[in-house]
């Protein structure tokens, strides 16, 4: 179809679509679903090969946030029944930490719920981070704390930190209906912040909280003129006893049409399934990984993920390799920029120019050259056994289970 040639096209050039284009692909059917889903992938092949890249969740402090945001089972009045415990030490997270990256990991991601970290919390997190690297000088550690003030990002940069999460979440005309005890504009300073100091920005958005097509669109390009280097796209997991416990809005295909849309509208960027994919993607998650080049493994912050082998098993049967550590993650065009100081954004050099240049050969995934195209016919024969496979739009409660071990317990981690 005439949309996805277009799309197709300009991901290969990095040229933004129109608002117009993105909403369109929302608006696909089912029939054209594997359409879309190659036309994604060619792009996402394009930039990133057949890697994907591991992440891993470490919950530094569970739980009693006096955040109100509505999809959130940390929240202040939170009724679900998650673990709750205070900071972790150093050494705690460290072993939760190793058990990711036993897993075949690249980047720690260390959470701690609340609204923003003091001082003293930057120090918890600063000796964190040393334990981390003391064991593993490699390993990308990823901080998200909540808002940040002045000087903080510096401090986290200089304690080792490589990048900052801080989601959006969903447009700032809808954001005030999920949260009331602070302001789009706070994520977005907190974002700037972090990249004002050097950190890689990490930030995305939740889908299936009842917003629009329009507000989906609109993130994703506010996402986009930030600089985000990596963008974590959450589906919503209605937990009980929270705000948002009957939002059962996404079916697999809805999901998988939200991830294409993010890769043509940031087609050299990290694109992560995050949270909710095993709830709401199901049988489906391996086209997931047409379209995205990074998940998280095993468990999520207080939910349970699927078993990290069964990750790993996913990745190798869909034809994908997991990202090693000595391997670029952003293409060398964006790599080069962030190095610089710069975003690497909308507003770089195409690729193949002279500010930007790949090297000879065109410019293909990170460290080498493109891939020979796969056509849509060859992914279209891969996957219409599990589009077909997955067409059940019933809401699935019982995917929904709370994180009973790892970090914070006295249980093994799932990684």
């Amino acid at each position: 179809m005439d949309l996805l040639d277009t799309l197709t096209a300009k991901g290969l050039r990095r040229e933004l679509p129109t608002r117009e284009e993105a909403l369109a692909v929302l608006a696909t059917t089912d029939d054209e679903l594997l359409d879309v889903v190659a036309a994604a992938g060619k792009v996402r092949r394009q930039w990133f090969g057949r890697r994907v890249k591991l992440n891993y969740l470490v919950n530094l402090k569970s739980g009693l946030c006096p955040e109100d945001c509505s999809y959130c089972s940390q929240r202040l009045g939170s009724k679900a029944e998650i673990l709750k415990y205070t900071w972790l030490k150093p050494e705690q997270a460290a072993e939760a930490a190793a058990a990711g990256l036993a897993g075949g990991a690249k980047r720690v991601c260390l959470v701690a719920s609340g609204r923003g970290p003091t001082d003293r919390d930057i120090d918890r997190v600063a000796d964190t981070i040393a334990a981390i690297k003391d064991a593993d000088a490699q390993v990308e550690v990823c901080a998200c704390l909540g808002l940040l003030s002045d000087n903080q990002a510096e401090r986290l940069k200089a304690a080792g930190a490589d990048a900052y999460n801080h989601n959006l979440n969903t447009s700032e005309a809808t954001y005030g209906d999920i949260t009331s005890t602070h302001t789009y504009a706070d994520r977005v300073d907190t974002v700037q912040k972090a990249h004002g100091a050097g950190l890689s920005a990490c930030s995305g958005l939740i889908a299936g909280m009842g917003e629009r097509d329009e507000d989906l669109v609109d993130v994703v390009f506010a996402l986009r003129d930030l600089g985000s280097d990596s963008v974590p796209v959450n589906f919503l997991i209605p937990f009980e006893g929270t705000p948002l416990a009957q939002e059962w809005n996404l079916t697999p295909q809805r999901c998988l049409r939200i991830l294409a849309m993010v890769r043509f509208v940031c087609p050299d960027i990290e694109v992560r399934i995050a949270g909710g994919r095993e709830v709401h993607l199901r049988s489906l998650q391996p086209l997931g990984l047409e379209i995205a080049n990074s998940i998280f493994l095993g468990d999520y912050l207080t939910s349970e993920g699927q078993a990290g082998q069964a990750d790993l098993d996913m990745i190798k049967d869909a034809g994908f390799t997991v990202e090693g550590a000595d391997e670029r993650t952003l293409p060398r065009h964006r790599a080069d920029a962030v190095a610089a100081g710069g975003c690497g954004g909308a507003s770089a050099s195409p690729c193949g120019t002279e500010a930007h240049a790949c090297g000879t050969g065109g410019c293909g995934p990170c460290g080498g050259h493109a891939e020979p195209a796969e056509t849509a016919a060859d992914v279209a024969a891969e996957v219409a056994a599990a589009i077909a496979a997955e067409s059940s739009d019933e809401a699935r409660t019982d995917l929904v289970r709370v994180r009973r071990r790892g970090a914070g317990t006295e249980l093994a981690p799932n990684a």
